[in-house]
């Protein structure tokens, strides 16, 4: 029975949500430190322009204070000659409003005791302008020395508001610099973060793809057996779930296609084993003497039988190893002495076309199963020895290439065909090439070799070699 398509419910939290919630915190992130950049050269614009305002008033006072004290010089100097009321009332007027600009200057950080002065100058200006006319010489030269004293007093006031003005455009400078300082330090802090906010987010969100990736490279190496469980956003524990479904599916039909193989490789070998006996028994004249076209009719039946026998163990032990794959029983195994033990168990093999073995390279260990790897390395010395001239060499070399550990099969055969080579690997495929008066293979050797190969996590592949034949089997390494 087939498997039914399940249904699942997706949780709330999926991977384009949290990618989308990472890209917002990191934006947001930016967004605030930049927001408080903008905030704060808003605010320090505003202090300058109210500063440059505000000192460009405190230095229209300061000259307002010098115009205001030249009007009161000249009213009083004529209102002391000619005793006009209407001086004397300019005179107060521009007194009157001069002490409002003094005060306003003392709202703006004027040293209290240098207002004290000026008006001390003033009030003895005032007692200057009355008294008799016969004084009025002697008053207007007094009065002269004391407006030039003014004078000089309204000059120390506008050195005074200059001053002051540098002394506040240095504050906002400084302001300004510590504010330019924090505003580095909070965008540095912010990128800085928001690298790590990516960084981690990234690493957080690639662990479940890593997971995707090692179950799917599973179902491609043929590791049915291995639940698959996929921990992550809802989205990518959904896609967990249906690799593992398809997982189940796959070892379903891997078990039909199974039974499938055992099932007809079993009723074909019972009426092929009838087969097989009837031939023997015409060829033994049981039922009756043949004729020699009868015997070669008869010797042509038992050798199609021999050879269908013989695809049909092929096919049966293709099958078993394509089921045993899937059943690794691993140990960190020394490969060159793998290597050195096949070689010895074919011994007979090699000697008997006076061939030489030789084995190069090693130590190397890998974690592996002995049975499997050397049936696979065994099929390719066969070949190898199978399709070898006589005296020839055939060479295994071990070494280390990438952190793979590397075997090299190396024979002075006829090679591969260059449309063969696409198709070496296919079960039951045949080359155009086969070792003159041999019997023909079944095309299964090579398959089995990639079966078991691919098993361990590693790949088997025909490399260009002229004349002969070079296979490079490519597995985990173990230092």
């Amino acid at each position: 029975m087939g498997l039914a398509t399940p249904m699942f419910t997706l949780p709330r939290a999926s991977f384009r949500q949290l990618l989308l919630v990472a890209f917002l915190l990191i934006a947001a992130l930016l967004g605030a430190a930049s927001l408080g950049g903008l905030f704060t050269l808003e605010r320090l614009m505003g202090k300058a322009r109210a500063s440059a305002e505000h000192s460009v008033q405190l230095a229209a006072e300061a000259q307002t204070l010098a115009d205001l004290s030249l009007t009161m010089e000249r009213a009083a100097r004529q209102f002391v000659v000619l005793e006009d009321p209407v001086l004397r009332q300019r005179f107060e007027d521009a007194a009157r409003d001069a002490e409002v600009v003094l005060q306003r200057l003392v709202d703006n950080r004027l040293p209290g005791d240098r207002a004290d002065e000026w008006r001390g100058r003033l009030d003895s200006i005032r007692q200057q302008m009355r008294g008799p006319r016969v004084t009025a010489r002697q008053r207007e030269q007094t009065m002269s020395i004391a407006f030039r004293e003014l004078d000089d007093l309204n000059t120390a006031i506008a050195d005074h508001v200059r001053q002051s003005n540098r002394l506040r455009n240095q504050e906002l400078q400084q302001e300004l610099e510590a504010s330019r300082l924090q505003l580095a330090r909070q965008v540095l802090g912010a990128i800085a973060l928001a690298v790590v906010l990516a960084f981690g987010f990234g690493l957080w969100l690639a662990r479940p793809l890593k997971r995707l990736e090692r179950a799917i490279v599973g179902l491609g190496e043929n590791r049915l057996d291995q639940p698959i469980e996929i921990r992550g956003p809802a989205d990518v524990r959904h896609v967990g779930r249906r690799l593992d479904w398809l997982r189940l599916r796959l070892a379903e039909l891997d078990a039909d296609k199974a039974r499938f193989l055992r099932h007809v490789s079993h009723e074909l070998k019972t009426p092929l084993a009838a087969l097989r006996e009837g031939v023997a028994l015409l060829e033994d004249g049981v039922a009756g003497e043949l004729t020699a076209n009868q015997r070669e009719i008869a010797r042509i039946l038992h050798h199609n039988t021999m050879v269908l026998q013989r695809q049909i163990e092929d096919l049966l032990r293709f099958n078993a190893a394509a089921f045993e794959a899937r059943r690794l029983q691993r140990r960190r195994t020394e490969l060159g002495g793998l290597v050195r033990q096949l070689v010895e168990e074919q011994k007979l093999q090699w000697q008997a076309k006076q061939l030489r073995v030789e084995v190069d390279g090693g130590p190397l260990y890998a974690e592996v199963d002995q049975d499997k790897l050397g049936t696979a390395l065994g099929n390719l010395l066969s070949n190898a020895i199978r399709f070898s001239p006589l005296g020839a060499n055939i060479r295994f070399s071990l070494a280390v290439q990438s952190e793979r550990a590397c075997i090299d099969v190396i024979d002075e055969g006829p090679g591969v065909s260059p449309s063969d080579r696409a198709r070496v690997f296919e079960p039951f495929y045949r080359g155009e090439r086969q070792p003159e008066g041999a019997t023909r293979g079944t095309g299964v050797g090579l398959s089995i070799v990639q079966e078991y190969v691919a098993a361990h996590g590693g790949r088997v592949e025909l490399l260009p070699n002229a004349p002969g034949a070079h296979f490079r089997i490519e597995l985990p390494h173990v230092s």
